[in-house]
């Protein structure tokens, strides 16, 4: 009988199993799944044309790649000043915290609570009737109203059997390494907007500098045109048509001077101060020389690029997003525990064991009915896995873009100043032979005029292309991922 009764004992055992084992199947199986999409981060192994040197400018630091004192003096202050850049550090920081709060919330609660209360029931209620029946001890009843004192310790904790907590941590941890990134690709755009406007702003002053060349030269061809007018020799229309031209260089000049403000306000907002004069080089503009560049090979530009690294860590983290989502369809196991002492009169607290109360309390809860909530968040976290991976593969083919654009736009720029250059040389000799043939009447006044605008618009092209080789040589900087070491 004892051996029928052991197997009948096993036998619902073995039942109860069965049906747990079922049921957790049951369970799982209605939980959806998601393919998660993988990355594509294949680029070519070289640049058009060019060789697999591995040296790369990138790894230089800004104060190395440029060397203009001034340029570098500026682009320190902003580094401390820039408002916008100081608003991302305190992001930086924000995301930075989020760690904290993610992974205490896998760490066991533990408070402390105190209270104390009043009571009054009634006489005709089962309790009432068992306070009025009963003595606290011989000859001494329950007091009326009945007080409650308590003091405890209370400790919560949620066993993170799915991992959710713990890849939510994680998560936080990506996040914060993708705004440090972030942080890293603001410092690159500052560095390289500073040193784009002061460029331009060495520009604008050489282009001032050659207008005022101009308008001296042209107001002696017309004291020339005027005496040659009084002798005769030349006429009215001569006159007008070099004061109109020489009008026409002045109203220039002051359109000049306007952007030469406005570029110095604008890297002056960069620095993070109000207007002010910004120091720059006086070194002949054209005569400018910057430091070699070397591309490396594209793969570089993963480790170089903050903008790549932030979509990269970004997408690792929508990874772990999607576990702690799916997480949420499995049962969270909590255990809760309280330990402390309670009377009704402060006295009595500290009698024990009569006074001394504790709790054990373990509980399971699962979604059962009406998961739509569990299921959106679930299919929004995979959507924007999906998306990270697009902005990912986006950001590295960006790179790979714009590398090459300004790897070939250099290459052109080189070309197309020294041909400008021996353009501008042959105009300003020109410029020299129409003066002589004017004073000896073998060329009319029409000639020196049209040399001296057409080598006016020569030289301002020079230094716009030369403007642009410089621009060239900060965005290759930038592109390749310098700028934020």
């Amino acid at each position: 009988m004892k051996i029928i009764n052991k197997y009948k004992t096993v036998l619902r055992h073995k039942k109860a199993y069965l049906v747990c084992v079922i049921c957790v199947f049951a369970f799982y199986s209605c939980v959806p799944t998601r393919e998660i999409k993988n990355e594509n981060t294949t680029v070519p192994t070289v640049y058009n044309n060019a060789t697999t040197d591995t040296v790369n400018s990138a790894v230089m630091k800004w104060d190395q790649y440029f060397s203009d004192p001034h340029l570098k003096a500026i682009i320190d202050t902003a580094l401390v000043n820039n408002q916008e850049l100081n608003i991302m550090l305190q992001e930086v920081q924000v995301a930075k915290n989020e760690i904290m709060v993610r992974k205490g919330e896998y760490l066991p609660f533990v408070n402390i609570q105190a209270g104390a209360e009043v009571e009054k029931v009634g006489r005709y209620t089962s309790q009432g009737a068992n306070d009025a029946t009963t003595d606290i001890k011989e000859g001494e009843e329950f007091p009326e109203p009945l007080p409650n004192y308590q003091v405890a310790a209370v400790a919560s904790w949620e066993l993170d059997v799915w991992k959710k907590l713990r890849n939510s941590k994680k998560a936080a941890v990506l996040e914060y390494l993708a705004s440090e990134e972030g942080k890293n690709f603001m410092v690159t755009n500052l560095v390289s907007e500073i040193a784009s406007s002061y460029y331009e702003l060495l520009a604008l002053d050489n282009q001032l500098k050659i207008i005022d060349q101009n308008i001296a030269i042209q107001k002696n061809v017309l004291e020339i045109v005027k005496l040659q007018k009084q002798a005769a020799r030349a006429t009215e229309l001569g006159v007008k048509r070099f004061e109109a031209e020489v009008l026409k260089n002045q109203s220039s000049r002051y359109q000049i001077q306007q952007q030469i403000t406005e570029a110095e306000n604008k890297i002056c907002f960069l620095m993070g101060s109000y207007p002010k004069h910004i120091k720059r080089t006086t070194t002949d503009f054209v005569e400018i020389t910057t430091t070699p560049v070397h591309a490396g090979i594209p793969s570089q530009l993963l480790q170089n690029r903050p903008d790549i690294k932030r979509a990269e860590y970004e997408l690792a983290a929508n990874k772990l997003n999607i576990k702690v989502a799916k997480a949420n369809f499995y049962p969270s196991i909590g255990i809760k525990a309280g330990v402390g002492l309670e009377a009704f009169k402060p006295k009595f607290l500290t009698k024990t064991p009569e006074s001394v109360l504790y709790n054990v309390v373990g509980d399971v809860v699962a979604p059962l009915i009406n998961r739509n909530a569990i299921k959106a968040a679930y299919k929004n976290a995979n959507k924007r896995q999906i998306k990270a991976v697009y902005e990912y593969e986006k950001a590295i083919l960006n790179g790979y873009i714009e590398t090459t654009n300004q790897l070939s736009n250099i290459k052109n720029l080189k070309k197309s100043f020294d041909v400008k250059q021996q353009e501008v040389n042959a105009l300003t000799e020109s410029i020299t032979i129409s003066n002589k043939l004017f004073r000896s009447a073998r060329a009319d006044y029409m000639e020196v005029l049209l040399t001296q605008r057409d080598a006016l618009e020569a030289k301002i092209e020079l230094v716009e292309t030369k403007k642009e080789q410089l621009l060239a040589h900060v965005n290759i900087y930038h592109a390749l991922g310098g700028g934020w070491n």
